[in-house]
């Protein structure tokens, strides 16, 4: 079976995602916050990360940063689901390395079948060339 690492601050959205998703056959992995999803990552390395963007302590786009430069979980497929709606959000999600995108609220048998491609095709994005690029544009 395959493991999906859910990160989402809101713990009535965690907990049900978690149930949908280990009805669907699952290993779900739960996390309230980006700093104890990122250690979670780390330590099992799931097939998928779905997370939240807007959260206290590290938020998603830190957390997307965290898994991208730490060599073990750098080609870990990630999904942002978050209730920012703008193309502008979609579109610097997609930039800094996030595989998919989704806006909240959703039909769950859109996002599984988001996590069922994104786990079958893996991590989408070249993660060395966005950090590089990313670099680079912080520095000049």
């Amino acid at each position: 079976m395959k493991t999906i690492l859910i990160i989402e601050a809101n713990v009535f959205i965690l907990e049900n995602l978690t149930e949908y998703f280990e009805l669907e056959h699952y290993i779900i992995l739960a996390s309230n916050n980006g700093k104890n999803g990122i250690e979670q990552a780390r330590e099992f390395i799931p097939d998928l990360i779905i997370s939240n963007i807007l959260m206290t302590g590290n938020n998603g786009f830190e957390v997307l940063n965290s898994i991208m430069n730490t060599f073990i979980t750098s080609k870990i497929p990630l999904i942002f689901s978050t209730t920012m709606a703008e193309k502008v959000d979609k579109a610097k999600a997609m930039d800094c390395g996030a595989d998919d995108y989704i806006v909240k609220p959703y039909e769950l048998e859109v996002l599984v079948k988001m996590a069922k491609d994104c786990i079958k095709s893996g991590c989408r994005k070249d993660r060395q060339t966005i950090l590089h690029n990313n670099n680079k544009s912080l520095q000049g």
